[in-house]
């Protein structure tokens, strides 16, 4: 026998609480001379005696004494570690990693992490900033399990995306402005403009739109960071176009009062989705998707054009 074996010290501890191996034995639902084995085959492991035999009384060793306490020890960080994955199995507890951009984190997730907090407050959420490129790398890599990513997206390998939310997309703009009431590509390439990074979907999307209207502008400074470009607005510096997430009740993300929101024509729209690996997840997981689901939109904000 190489290693110590849990089954042996838990028959060494007993021995050791109850003063005798018959005592042992019925304790621990083993016959007599599996509880003698289970004392020999540790002697021999050790190299000493680890009990020493009186009349009527069976009592440790000094070097039994040491080994007890380590047993003790090692016996109760095995049912704690019992209890912690039993848990995780009930899906009462357990660490899920999460991955997803700026403006979910910040107007998204929030409102999923808060319902989990209230229904599975044990299962602790590990959040990511990251691209949606990002995101299904590290998914496919094992590295996360949820992502929220922009579509469509290309197929991946043992990957599950399915469609979330279909937010609009918003001219916001400063208040300072006289602004029309409908913003067109036209008008908006005539402004300074404050854009995402071009490595983002959302880049893709507002270029594309552009486009549409034979407008081809160039941004006074790109960000990906939302609430970056967001304050930039505030100040005045320029507009941006960015998505407008309201909650699973349609209720509208508070704006800062130095910016004014306009709808565009056409209507633009970003589509997210929930990503995951295939197959059944665990029950933590199963809970955090749960959470996310029940943000998914059951009625579209208006939008002109």
């Amino acid at each position: 026998m190489r290693e110590l074996s849990l089954d042996r010290l838990r028959t060494l501890v007993a021995i050791a609480d109850l003063g005798s191996f018959a005592a042992a034995a019925r304790e621990l639902h083993l016959a007599p001379p599996t509880v003698s084995l289970h004392i020999s085959e540790l002697e021999e492991r050790i190299g000493a005696p680890l009990l020493l035999r009186q009349r009527a009384q069976v009592r440790p060793s000094g070097i039994g004494e040491t080994l007890i306490a380590r047993a003790r020890q090692l016996l109760a960080a095995a049912d704690q570690a019992l209890e912690e994955v039993g848990r995780q199995v009930q899906g009462l507890a357990g660490r899920v990693r999460l991955g997803a951009s700026t403006g979910a984190i910040a107007y998204l997730l929030p409102q999923a992490l808060e319902q989990l907090g209230r229904s599975h407050p044990g299962i602790d959420v590990q959040v990511m900033v990251l691209t949606s490129q990002e995101t299904l790398a590290r998914l496919a890599a094992g590295a996360l399990d949820i992502g929220l990513v922009a579509l469509p997206q290309a197929p991946v390998a043992g990957l599950t995306v399915q469609p979330w939310r279909r937010d609009p997309v918003m001219a916001f703009l400063p208040a300072s402005w006289r602004a029309p009431r409908v913003v067109t590509p036209a008008w908006l390439a005539a402004q300074p403009l404050i854009l995402n990074a071009p490595e983002t979907r959302l880049s893709r999307l507002t270029t594309e739109w552009f486009a549409r209207g034979g407008e081809h502008p160039v941004a006074r400074i790109q960000l990906n960071f939302n609430d970056a470009i967001k304050s930039l607005v505030g100040a005045g510096y320029g507009a941006t176009l960015l998505p407008h997430e309201a909650s699973a009740q349609g209720a509208a993300v508070a704006l800062d009062p130095r910016i004014v929101m306009r709808p565009l024509r056409p209507a633009l729209w970003r589509p997210l989705g929930i990503a995951h690996r295939t197959g059944q997840p665990e029950p933590a997981t199963r809970h955090v998707l749960e959470a996310l689901w029940a943000l998914k939109q059951l009625r579209q904000p208006r939008t002109a054009g």
